[in-house]
Order: structure tokens, then sequence, then C-alpha cells
């Protein structure tokens, strides 16, 4: 896979582990520690959750197109498909669009699959050709084919209809909570009723999510309701979440300072904001990225059933 970025003229880096802010996102939990100067001085720092805002630094200063196969670390996730600690390959291409990403995808998941001499991906039953052209379907689309849901219809310019929702979850048998928001009621029915239905036989592009669920993408041009982002999945598993990338400084305080209200509301606990990164955000070229879940990958391609078969040494289980 890097002999495959190499021939599309992208620079490997290798961003810091350790940042101010491991990221903004209201169910992203990450591993903190204390950094102690020479003066005794103390500050916390993080574990970052993604390389994302390290390697948007490093476009705003210039760079047209890196790859970083970033070890990152998430708490309280654990599980077949999940790992306190594991690897995301993230890319980025300034001043191409997103569905250039796209493209991506489908090349690297055919070059994976002939790293590993298959023909196939699987995981639990389920299979894809690796070779094939993934569908592509928007958020929208989905919810209507396999939910029986009108999504846009439950959606504001910016905020979604939370009752209105709620009624539709409550007919098609999705259990919520009374304090559940619009948000939390989507990623029910997405859960539930919608991503087991997705990269069958090929993989799937799920894209065009709604704007209050894409913390860091631009809307699309012209709408006010939904974003550039897309998902990669394959046998059901998600596999990339990828951007068209939001430079609005204002937009993205705006989103992170929800995003952390929410995250006190919840978990009682809140992350603070990397200024440097929102410096660097005003600077940035328009560009395109993704998060890949490597570990992942390898799985399919090695027909593993658990992230643990694909790690080296995993993190000890108490």
């Amino acid at each position: 896979m890097r002999a495959w970025f190499a021939d599309q003229d992208f620079v490997e880096v290798e961003t810091a582990a350790l940042q101010i802010s491991p990221g903004n996102e209201t169910h992203l939990h990450a591993f903190s520690t204390e950094l102690a100067a020479p003066s005794g001085d103390r500050a916390t720092l993080y574990l970052r959750t993604s390389p994302e805002f390290a390697c948007k630094k490093l476009l705003s200063g210039g760079e047209p197109r890196i790859y970083d196969f970033a070890r990152v670390f998430r708490n309280r996730e654990r599980g077949p498909l999940h790992h306190p600690e594991f690897t995301l390959l993230e890319w980025y291409r300034t001043n191409e669009p997103y569905e250039r990403i796209m493209e991506d995808c489908a090349a690297l998941l055919a070059e994976a699959a002939q790293a590993a001499a298959t023909k196939k991906f699987s995981f639990r039953g389920r299979e894809i050709d690796p070779f094939t052209t993934p569908e592509q379907m928007t958020v929208a689309e989905a919810f209507d084919r396999y939910a029986g849901v009108d999504l846009l219809a439950t959606m504001s310019d910016r905020e979604g209809d939370r009752n209105r929702l709620a009624a539709a979850a409550n007919a098609i048998g999705v259990r919520i909570a009374d304090d559940d928001t619009w948000g939390d009621i989507f990623s029910r029915i997405l859960v539930e009723k919608i991503e087991p239905r997705l990269g069958n036989g090929r993989a799937t592009i799920l894209y065009e999510y709604p704007i209050a669920q894409a913390a860091l993408a631009r809307p699309k041009p012209g709408e006010t309701k939904i974003a550039e982002r897309f998902e990669l999945y394959a046998c059901g598993v998600e596999l990339a979440n990828a951007f068209g990338e939001l430079t609005d400084v204002a937009e993205q305080r705006r989103r992170f300072a929800s995003a952390m209200e929410e995250k006190q509301r919840i978990y009682g606990e809140r992350y603070p904001v990397d200024e440097d990164f929102l410096a660097a955000l005003s600077q940035m070229p328009q560009a395109s990225g993704i998060a890949l879940g490597f570990d992942r990958l390898v799985m399919l391609a090695t027909g593993a059933e658990r992230i643990e078969q694909v790690l080296w040494t995993p993190v000890a289980e108490r």
C-alpha cells in the first residue's frame, strides 16, 4: 500500500501521538497523561484518537498529498472490531474533490486483496469481491430503502426534528430513550436497520450525511442539510470515514463547542480545543481526506474474526 501511495505522489508523514486535544467529538473517549516540564510545571496532554488535526496543520503548511499509518488510542472501546490501540491509515488530497477519495478506496481494496493473495474479503459469513467497483448510495436513499424513513423530512437547515424522527423510529421497531437527541436516533436507525445491509457482494460507499453528523466536513455546495461526508463499508463492517474538509473556522469552532456541551451533558467531561489547529485551518487550502481502519482491512483480507488476531501484541485485558 505504501508503494501505491508513492505512485500517486503522496508523502508519508509521521505525526505526534501526544496532543493538546485528542479530538472534539461527543462519543470519542481519550487517554490523558501529564507532561512535566524541566521547570516542574505540569500540563495535561492526550493520546490522539486520530492524526487528523496534525495532518491538517501540514496541509496548511503546503503539503499537497500526505498519508500517515498512525497508531491511535481510544478509551472505552473493546470488542471484535474495536481495540484501545489500533492503526488508522489517513490520507489527504488538497484541491481535489472528495469523489477522488472514493476512487482511492476502490483502488486500495484491490491493493489489499493482492497483498493478501485473496479474491474475496469475508467477515462472519459475509463476503465481498474487493476488485468490483463499490456501490454508491446516499444516506437518504439508504434510510428510505432499508428503513422506510424519509430522513430529509425530519431535518431543518442545521438541526433535526427530534420528535418526527422519534416517531419514525418507533414505527419501525427501533427502541429509543426519552433523552435521545435527533443524532442519537439517527445512529440507532443506522446501526440497526441500515449498516447490516451494506457491503454485501461488493463494498458500499454511503455518502451525503446530514450536516449534524459530519463534524469536520463542509456542506455540499448549494445545500443546507447535507455535508460532503462518506463512509466505506465491506461485509457489514465500517472501514473508513471521509470528508470534503471544512475550512470555515467560525463554523468549526461552533461545532466543537456544541459537541463538547453534549459530551459534558452525557459523560461529565470535555476536551480542550486545539487553537493551533483552528489557526492552521484558516490557512488550509480546500482538501479532502479519509481515515481508514487499517486493522479492520487486514481482518477482512485474511478472514479474521477478531481484531486481536491481526495485532502483534494486543493490549492485555484486565
